[in-house]
């Protein structure tokens, strides 16, 4: 009697076969984003979707959306499937350089990344999960970034109340994990506001634009009439710090982001990882010998001072465009990350202004959030004094970023290049903490610069005098044989005087030997972007 094998048929029709087909169409639906000709606009403008973006972005074969099938569907009257418009924001789990972490992206084919056509709680469960699993998170932010437009109202049938969801998560986030934050097209409002609110910001120049409000509601204001592009180009969020760096192309933009990632652990309870490549802790280079000009008014590159010390090709620029006077960002020495700052002698004397104590604020935060020890390079002869800086708050500011530094809660060295003049030179030294220094022969500090000083100092003598100017080339002579910091370091006033060409032995020793001291955990007090 023959037998009816059911194995056959249930191996040529799955059980749940139509349900399966209705997933794979909607997935197929939803990678059509806004359609093909909203997807040729993107391109039109010279800017990926948000699917091209995650491909660049994350490692290969890395990335698992989470609501993937989330949006708005249609039905014909039998209840099935006509189309489904999917949400404008796509996020998941990734990998980007071997480590995990949480992507997300606005998609700008649907509605411009406005919040009628977003699902609140896709954008909300990213920063959630990102928090929770303590993980890097990289935003990909193009249009409003779910904010609303006046269609909203419409479709609504009501005004709302401005409600900033998940705000708290975002900002409790900056003292977990790293965050980083890329403008990829003509961002506005929230979208801004969650650019501004990362470790680490980004804009593509000349593709994308970041603003409060569009040029509509400027004009609408009776503010005049402006482009978006003289709204929020590059160069103008660039040079005044509301976003950290520009880049020509958004593949450039992924690179970075990186690069940035590679110099900071994963979260707070991590230590950053150490990326050793080989070069040696007793390379010297004996440019340095000759690098500072014995005339103290006189420049020199000190960003080449820095490369000659890290280790090769690590140092990573942060906001070269704002608060000019200092430098600042990560390298490594003997392959441990360390945040480094310096002032730039080429700009304004290397003096420090209003901007560059606030970016040197974000630095040592960033620093000890993530368990970065410090170096400074010095060469400062003070705050830039004048009219401008008293009108610019220069010495609040600069009270803020000597407690940044004193707060900080990291290992802290200090190579004094040339001038530490003032209350700004005084960053020398951590505050309340033992620090190391090692000074230069070229190292020239005191309450203020001689240069200048004298004539203050001796105003009255100079004043009696029958030769003014013999007498002030006497005292100048008298006080340059005393100025030697040789005779500091008798006084123990500075612990080091070092050969420059020594100066990378010295700080590998000492960044080997730091590390020790170093913990885990969260910051003593929140981080603000």
């Amino acid at each position: 009697m023959a037998t009816h094998d059911s194995r056959a048929t249930d191996e040529a029709q799955p059980e749940w076969a139509p349900e399966i087909a209705e997933l794979e169409e909607r997935e197929r639906l939803a990678e059509q984003m806004g359609g093909a000709e909203k997807v040729e606009r993107q391109h039109h403008f010279g800017k990926l979707t948000i699917r091209e973006r995650i491909d660049l972005m994350a490692d290969p074969d890395s990335f698992h959306e989470l609501g993937k099938t989330a949006g708005v569907a249609t039905y014909d009257d039998e209840g099935n499937l006509v189309h489904l418009a999917p949400s404008n924001f796509v996020f998941g789990t990734a990998e980007v350089d071997g480590r995990p972490v949480i992507l997300s992206g606005d998609d700008f084919t649907v509605r411009g990344g406005s919040a009628d056509a977003s699902i609140i709680g896709k954008r909300v469960a990213s920063e959630s999960l990102a928090s929770e699993l303590r993980l890097p998170h990289v935003r990909l932010v193009d249009g409003m970034g779910g904010g609303g437009s006046v269609k909203t109202i419409e479709m609504a049938g009501r005004t709302y109340i401005p409600e900033l969801r998940g705000w708290e998560t975002i900002v409790e986030h900056l003292s977990v994990a790293p965050s980083v934050s890329l403008a990829l097209g003509s961002v506005a409002g929230i979208g801004a506001a969650r650019i501004a609110t990362s470790h680490y910001s980004l804009i593509v120049r000349d593709t994308a634009q970041m603003m409060i409000a569009g040029p509509a509601l400027v004009s609408q204001a009776a503010l005049g009439d402006v482009s978006k592009e003289e709204l929020g180009h590059a160069d103008i969020h660039t040079a005044n710090g509301a976003i950290d760096d520009a880049v020509d192309s958004e593949a450039e933009a992924f690179d970075r982001v990186e690069q940035f990632l590679s110099y900071l652990p994963t979260n707070v309870d991590q230590l950053p990882p150490r990326e050793s490549i080989g070069d040696p802790t007793d390379r010297t280079d004996e440019r340095l010998a000759s690098i500072v000009p014995r005339e103290p008014r006189q420049a020199y590159d000190m960003r080449g001072i820095l490369t000659a010390v890290v280790d090769v090709d690590s140092f990573f620029e942060i906001g070269a465009n704002w608060g000019t006077s200092i430098i600042g960002g990560f390298a490594r020495i003997d392959g441990w990350p360390v945040a480094v700052f310096a002032e730039d002698p080429r700009i304004y004397g290397g003096g420090w202004t209003a901007d560059s104590c606030r970016k040197l604020i974000r630095l040592c935060d960033l620093a000890s959030t993530f368990h970065l020890p410090i170096v400074h390079f010095e060469d400062c002869p003070g705050f830039v004094i004048g009219k401008q800086s008293e009108e610019d708050a220069t010495i609040r500011h600069g009270s803020a970023a000597l407690a940044a530094l004193g707060q900080a809660n990291v290992p802290f060295a200090c190579v004094i290049v040339r001038k530490a003049f003032g209350v700004a030179g005084a960053a020398n030294k951590k505050p309340g903490a033992t620090s190391f220094r090692y000074a230069w022969p070229s190292g020239d500090w005191g309450s203020l610069p001689l240069e200048g000083g004298i004539e203050v100092a001796y105003k009255a003598d100079l004043a009696e005098a029958d030769d003014p100017e013999a007498m002030l080339a006497d005292i100048t002579e008298r006080l340059n044989r005393v100025r030697s910091p040789h005779r500091s370091a008798e006084f123990y006033e500075v612990e080091e005087i070092i050969d420059p060409r020594h100066t990378r032995a010295m700080l590998c020793e000492w960044a080997n030997l730091v590390q020790h001291s170093i913990k885990p955990g969260p910051p003593a007090f929140g981080f603000r972007p």
